[in-house]
């Protein structure tokens, strides 16, 4: 591997610091805003200002530069640059919309140098050339020439790039040598004017304090002596009508004089005191030497082509700056990246500082600042207002700049398409595939197309102005990232964090985020915005749709870090009553082949859940993990396919254990981690347990609810699970009922709620039923039930069921008293506001603890009550045995061990026929309540009574036949083992004739609330 490494190292380019880095930096950084806005920004917003625009945009790319070279020096960096960079510190998201970002700011700087480049050679060198005539810069004729030399100039570009990028390549220090020869060309005229008088070729002819445009006239005088005749000259023209002696010319023309002033004043002259401050003016003012200025629409005037404000500079500025990353771009081609990359980048951003800070003063105590302000060099006879400062000739700046911006708009178009070619063949984001395509020599065709359709766009914006701050957003947008990847590495304190560049800290990375993001906003707020949002729809789409990578990103070891500081908070106390909702542990069966035995289980899950809370689906493999580690794999493999398919966000666990009730049991104690833990169980009921030859299932189904009462769990178990809509149905208007006969915490009257805020369940409606005696007040009870489902914003329909004494016998053993609980709770609805807000949040808890403090032989003392079905733990068919037995007297011994008690198995005919022999005609609920004290001391048997479970049935399925899905109170299992056959003949009879049903088991807190 070593000597792998060693051939390659051998094999590669040999650029050093200054070829590889420092130049290419250099011709990025310096260029066209530098030849053709410079000295506007200094003329208009002053030299103070100026330089503190310069100030903070040189600072954040310094910063960034910093960071950057952290990451850059912590490993080898492929080619790829800043989008590796930061896609493999930040993760394929972050990194995937940053490199677009880089892309598009890459791709607008292409459009911004070609329409600098046409500027030029429309405005300096060839204005002649125009198609549209353009009176005064007039904004539409000015853009329609761009338009069409800039697509023109676009083709040509193309096509060289298509053809010949190697030949790009070789010119780039040509043209970074007329970049070289400009700047070197400004210095000398500035020392010149220091040294020299400045000479009279540029000078400014004012009336009043007007600028007026020179091109239209020779002289700047209103008459002229010609053979001792006067005159008028071409500038009275341009103000007069008729001859001298009835002249008919404008006011402001003869109530004022003309000067002629030195357009380059020199470098002593003092002009520095008139440039220090700002001359902002509005569109279409007359540039004058003073702050206030004139409106006019003559065309003799130089005149404000939009209205200037700070901001505005600052985002046509910034992109002057840009062009850092074109060092780390080439770090494929480098001999030591990690030691040229830090040094070329600090280097050429500390040059190309100091020349633009030094350029603002040149400028401001050079020129006058009516030329400064004079975008297109109007008043100085269309010259470049820099090339009026330049020696030997205006013309080396002119040229110069030319070819500059002819150069970077190159530059563009070869390094733009070849980021999409590195996005697109990262695989994050499907779409951008074909461009990850190239000729047989490696160019990216495709992308070079797309590039130029981009770049085209910018073009047909047709202004400078307006395109320099679309691509200072992409490039700060970028920025952006690199430092905050830098202060995300370094916080989290990452192993793998060690890079060579020492000279970063987290706080300079975090002030350059700061800078970047502040300037985003200064420079175009809306842009800002849009930008944002193109960002976030990436990072979006690729966490939907992209391929998944890992690439050790350091996003993910800030996800690790906020998670365990999150599941240490969430353990210290549990959660409050307003912000319980079912985390599930979901258990599910699998098939011979490994597969999910019931996907609708996952379907109820994520219809239930919506991606909201903690989610385990779990299953259990039955043997030894060292001989089935590859089936639990596949299993899980299986089991995630099946959430991924039917949208069930969460995790996933397979265990292997000697028997699944071991296992199921495992889990039940130990899945989540921390406060994350799960406090409801979902599993599905064992289908045609009674005809199974093993009697494990339905065994372990049981033994699986006395787990989870053990610990105070939740409990739901969907019968007839494959009859459940998948998440593609949608459900038309129909019922969700509850059937309320046990309070459990509001656990029945919550799910319903939550299933509907799904748009499975959405058109369905919310029905609660509940049962009374015959002789309770149901027309006061619903009145009672319906205020408190209306304090707990819940819109349902209620209806009160009345059934006889005999027919709603014993329930759940452990809720003997919830009748007179759920009594007193909704009661409470009568009190006063300011009782209701004291009593009913503790109403279940006070309940629960009266019928613990309840004297054995003590009657509810209520009238008016609704009946709640309890369970008796005398179970009836023990009691009609013993009866038949002459041994009915030993039920109220509480001496009497368990042992003596018959177990027996009776079907529900045997039963109902037994029962109606031997039944007591005044027996009420009141007389078995006064029993408790006997089932307290009795090992209770688990034999159900088959009576009650008919005549339930009977009125459920009269009244919910129909419903979409029932939800019924499920009763807990007998601790008598010996019973559970009974209980599951109960719980099917019970339940029988319904489609769907969900049997709820309550957790023994409360779940809902009434308070905000």
């Amino acid at each position: 591997m070593f000597s792998f490494y060693v051939s390659i190292c051998l094999k590669g380019p040999q650029m050093g610091t200054f070829i590889g880095v420092f130049l290419p930096c250099m011709q990025n950084i310096l260029g066209v805003i530098l030849f053709l806005r410079l000295t506007w920004i200094v003329g208009t917003a002053g030299i103070m200002e100026a330089l503190a625009i310069v100030f903070m945009c040189c600072s954040c790319t310094m910063l960034t530069a910093i960071s950057m070279s952290a990451i850059a020096t912590n490993g080898v960096v492929p080619a790829g640059g800043s989008y590796y960079m930061i896609s493999r510190a930040l993760g394929p998201e972050f990194g995937g919309a940053v490199g677009l970002c880089v892309y598009l700011g890459t791709t607008f700087a292409g459009s911004m140098y070609i329409l600098g480049t046409m500027e030029i050679f429309l405005t300096y060198i060839m204005p002649n050339a125009a198609v549209f005539e353009a009176e005064s810069r007039e904004p539409t004729g000015m853009q329609n020439n761009m338009r069409i030399y800039g697509t023109c100039c676009l083709v040509i570009m193309t096509l060289v790039v298509f053809v010949g990028v190697k030949y790009v390549n070789k010119m780039a220090l040509v043209f970074l040598s007329c970049v070289m020869l400009s700047i070197m060309a400004i210095y000398a005229g500035v020392i010149q004017s220091a040294i020299k008088p400045p000479n009279s070729q540029h000078r400014v002819c004012l009336l009043g304090n007007r600028t007026l445009q020179n091109s239209r006239f020779d002289k700047c005088e209103k008459t002229e002596l010609i053979n001792n005749v006067t005159t008028p000259t071409q500038l009275w023209k341009l103000f007069c009508t008729g001859g001298i002696e009835n002249a008919t010319c404008d006011e402001y023309f003869t109530h004022n004089n003309l000067t002629e002033i030195q357009a380059v004043r020199g470098l002593l002259s003092g002009v520095i005191s008139d440039n220090m401050w700002g001359h902002y003016g509005q569109y279409r003012d007359i540039v004058s030497p003073e702050r206030a200025s004139d409106k006019s629409d003559e065309s003799h005037y130089v005149l404000h082509d939009v209205t200037t404000f700070f901001t505005l500079l600052v985002g046509i500025y910034f992109p002057s700056v840009t062009g850092i990353m074109a060092g780390s771009n080439r770090s494929g081609d480098l001999r030591d990246p990690q030691r040229s990359i830090p040094t070329g980048t600090i280097m050429a951003i500390a040059t190309t500082s100091i020349i633009y800070l030094s350029c603002v003063v040149l400028f401001g105590a050079c020129i006058e600042g009516v030329v400064l302000r004079d975008k297109y060099g109007e008043s100085v006879n269309g010259t470049l207002a820099v090339a009026t400062l330049a020696w030997p000739s205006s013309w080396v700046i002119v040229i110069g700049s030319f070819f500059s911006c002819c150069g970077a708009g190159l530059q563009s178009l070869t390094g733009a398409p070849r980021i999409l070619q590195a996005i697109a063949r990262d695989g994050i984001m499907p779409f951008l595939q074909v461009f990850g395509h190239s000729k047989s020599n490696g160019e990216p065709t495709w992308a070079l197309l797309l590039t130029a359709a981009i770049c085209e766009i910018g073009i047909l914006i047709g202004s400078l102005d307006h395109v320099a701050p679309i691509l200072s957003m992409f490039f700060l947008m970028c920025y952006l990232f690199v430092n905050l990847a830098c202060a995300v590495q370094t916080l989290l304190r990452t192993p793998n964090w060690r890079p060579r560049f020492k000279f970063y800290h987290w706080s300079l990375s975090f002030l350059g985020m700061s800078l970047s993001l502040s300037l985003m906003f200064v420079s175009s707020w809306y842009y800002a915005f849009v930008v944002i949002l193109f960002s976030g729809c990436i990072y979006k789409y690729i966490e939907y749709r992209g391929a998944e990578k890992e690439w050790g990103d350091g996003i993910r070891g800030l996800s690790l870090n906020a998670a365990q500081y999150a599941l240490i908070k969430l353990e210290e106390a549990p959660p409050h009553t307003k912000n319980w909702r079912p985390q599930l542990l979901v258990l599910l069966k699998l098939d011979s082949d490994l597969g999910v035995k019931h996907p609708c289980l996952l379907s109820f899950t994520s219809q239930l859940k919506a991606g909201k809370g903690l989610t385990i689906v779990c299953s259990v493999l039955e043997g030894t993990y060292m001989a089935r580690e590859a089936d639990a794999k596949l299993s899980e493999k299986n089991i995630k396919a099946a959430m991924a398919k039917e949208k069930t966000k969460g995790f996933c666990h397979v265990v292997v254990s000697s028997n699944q009730r071991d296992g199921f049991s495992h889990l039940i104690q130990s899945a989540g981690l921390g406060g994350m833990k799960h406090n409801s169980v979902l599993m599905a009921w064992p289908a045609n347990w009674k005809q199974a030859e093993s009697s494990l299932s339905w065994k372990n189904f049981i033994e699986t609810i006395r787990e989870t009462t053990a610990a105070h769990q939740a409990l739901l178990v969907a019968k007839n699970i494959d009859k459940f809509p998948t998440n593609q149905d949608r459900l038309d208007e129909g019922t969700i009922d509850v059937w309320w006969i046990v309070h459990d915490g509001g656990l029945l009257m919550l799910l319903p709620f939550l299933l509907r805020q799904h748009k499975v369940w959405r058109r369905c409606k919310m029905r609660i039923f509940t049962v009374a005696q015959m002789d309770d007040n149901s027309i006061q009870m619903k009145k009672d039930l319906q205020m408190f489902l209306y304090h707990l914003r819940l819109d349902a329909k209620v209806e009160v069921v009345e059934m006889h004494a005999g027919d709603i016998s014993a329930f759940t053993y452990e809720k003997t008293l919830v009748m007179e609980q759920r009594s007193q709770m909704l009661k409470q609805m009568q009190l006063s506001k300011t009782e209701r807000e004291r009593e009913i949040q503790s109403i279940s808890d006070e309940s629960r603890n009266s019928i613990r403090r309840k004297p054995c032989g003590e009657k509810p003392t209520q009238s008016n009550k609704f009946q709640v079905p309890t369970i008796i733990l005398d179970e009836e068919a023990q009691l009609i045995h013993d009866r038949n037995t002459k041994s009915h007297a030993t039920l109220n011994d509480k001496a009497t061990p368990t042992s003596d008690r018959v177990h027996m198995t009776w079907t529900k005919e045997k039963l109902i026929s037994e029962r109606n022999r031997h039944r007591e005609a005044h027996m009420t609920v009141r007389d078995i309540f006064n029993m408790k004290p006997e089932w307290e001391n009795l090992d209770q048997t688990n034999v159900r009574r088959m009576h009650t479970a008919v005549k339930l049935n009977e009125v459920v399925v009269k009244k919910s036949k129909g419903a979409k899905l029932v939800l019924l109170n499920m009763p807990g299992p007998p601790k008598n083992k010996g019973g559970d056959e009974n209980y599951m003949e109960f719980l099917e009879v019970l339940t029988e004739g319904l489609e769907r049903v969900l049997l709820v088991r309550g957790s023994s807190r409360e779940v809902i609330t009434i308070y905000s």
